[in-house]
């Protein structure tokens, strides 16, 4: 059968742009790609790059203040929402033209529209158009999801941030994952009264109980008020236009705006994959194989829409196997062991490996641990801590995890990642000189195990 492409990717995000860049440019295939919003996807357009831009904003206000106290003379006037975000807009213009140029340079024929499986070979377009490929890569990422109260529909979402007419003067955010912490402490940083709900019993559920532990507290001790084991029962719209809230825990509060961080949803709602074959999930994600492969042996799928590691990096990597393993003839797993993840609270966290809960059910293990106050914010009279903390496997002395609150911390987790994914041994970490004075060098001066289990 002749078909109009060998490759018809769906979304422009990072996992999609790049495995038709490298598909086209690198293997010769002909290649298309649709995309009916903006390319670049999540990270670039609503995710890590706008977010980071605005935790960069968000920490001058702490800069300023440390200045002083180092002998600079100082006075912080207002930040100013519209200034950043017309610049912030402008960078993401520029990305999304980076993205479009990229593929138009590799090849890829493009299509601003919607598009949907047809069958195992066939895509159908917003547009009515009908494409036909030897292969199709699924990439259509995820989105963020409300939870269902009574006002839901008030509520915006980590995607409506970045768009908001003007800050608001205070902030309800519901969530304790990582979104919902790291806009508690932009927010925060911006000048926002940021009030943050969460119905567990503690943030950043399923890393390591300690470094998110310190999170927490941190959090608090900036300003965010923190409460756990909250919910929100029902939201309602005041006659001044701010919306009242109404608490689990019986609470009546009005807050200016309400931000769901509660979860995203792969993007597979109506695209026809179920009837064209391919299996889905309880959550909607798209099964796969460790090949990337679905139910139906021409269609496959990367990134968030599989729902496996929902990260940036990840999804370029996965984007790369996929076609090493279908154009390049090399079948390639994708590598989901011992990822380094930055989280970019306030302080930051970086970590790689199991968490010592985690460790701890695979076998006996010895944990290195300290926290301290960090010599430039001990200067400027500041409380905060951070904290260094390897788990080891008492057996085999691997350093099974690392993990990081401090600022600056998922610079360090990047280099750390490489000692830890080569199977670097607490000896080796001993062996190794100390940067002084830094807070990482405490991560290889730690010589003495705070507790085994």
């Amino acid at each position: 059968m002749q078909f109009d492409y060998d490759l018809f990717v769906i979304g422009g995000g990072s996992g999609g742009v790049r495995a038709a860049r490298v598909a086209a440019g690198d293997a010769g295939a002909k290649v298309a790609l649709a995309e009916e919003d903006r390319y670049g996807g999540t990270c670039v357009i609503r995710g890590c790059v706008p977010k980071k831009l605005m935790v960069f904003a968000s920490e001058f206000s702490g800069m300023a203040a440390d200045a002083e106290a180092y002998g600079w003379d100082i006075q912080l006037g207002a930040f100013s929402w519209d200034a950043f975000k017309d610049k912030l807009n402008a960078e993401l213009d520029r990305l999304e033209g980076v993205y479009r140029r990229l593929l138009a340079g590799s090849g890829v024929q493009t299509f601003d529209a919607r598009a949907k499986v047809v069958d195992a070979h066939t895509v159908e377009l917003s547009t009515g158009e009908r494409k036909t490929a030897k292969h199709i890569l699924l990439a259509m990422g995820g989105r963020p999801v409300k939870v269902d109260v009574p006002g839901a529909e008030l509520a915006i979402t980590s995607n409506d941030i970045f768009h908001l007419s003007e800050m608001p003067k205070n902030i309800l955010i519901l969530g304790g994952g990582y979104i919902a912490c790291e806009f508690a402490g932009i927010l925060n940083g911006l000048g926002v009264d940021v009030t943050q709900y969460y119905r567990g019993a503690q943030i950043l559920r399923g890393f390591d109980d300690e470094a998110r532990g310190l999170v927490a507290e941190e959090m608090i001790q900036r300003g965010v008020k923190l409460h756990l084991g909250t919910n929100v029962e029902s939201m309602e719209r005041t006659s001044d236009g701010r919306i009242r809230v109404v608490a689990t825990n019986g609470d009546e509060t009005v807050f200016d705006q309400v931000m769901f961080a509660t979860g995203r949803a792969p993007n597979t709602d109506d695209m026809g994959l179920e009837q064209a074959g391919v299996k889905l999930g309880r959550g909607g994600q798209v099964i796969v194989d460790d090949y990337s492969q679905t139910a139906v042996p021409s269609i496959y799928a990367v990134g968030d829409v599989t729902d496996r590691v929902n990260l940036t990096p990840v999804a370029i990597r996965e984007g790369m196997a996929f076609v090493e393993t279908v154009f390049k003839g090399n079948p390639t797993k994708p590598d989901h062991e011992l990822i380094p993840t930055a989280i970019f609270t306030q302080p930051e966290m970086g970590t790689v490996g199991m968490s010592e809960e985690e460790a701890r059910e695979k076998g006996p293990i010895e944990v290195y641990a300290t926290s301290f106050k960090p010599m430039q914010s001990a200067f400027a009279g500041r409380t905060d801590r951070v904290l260094m903390k390897l788990v080891v496997c008492a057996d085999t002395r691997r350093i099974l995890g690392c993990h990081i609150v401090a600022p600056g911390a998922g610079e360090m987790i990047q280099l750390a990642g490489i000692a830890v994914k080569m199977g670097a041994t607490k000896e080796d970490f001993d062996r190794t000189v100390a940067v002084h004075p830094t807070m990482s060098e405490e991560i290889v001066t730690m010589k003495t195990p705070v507790r085994r289990a």
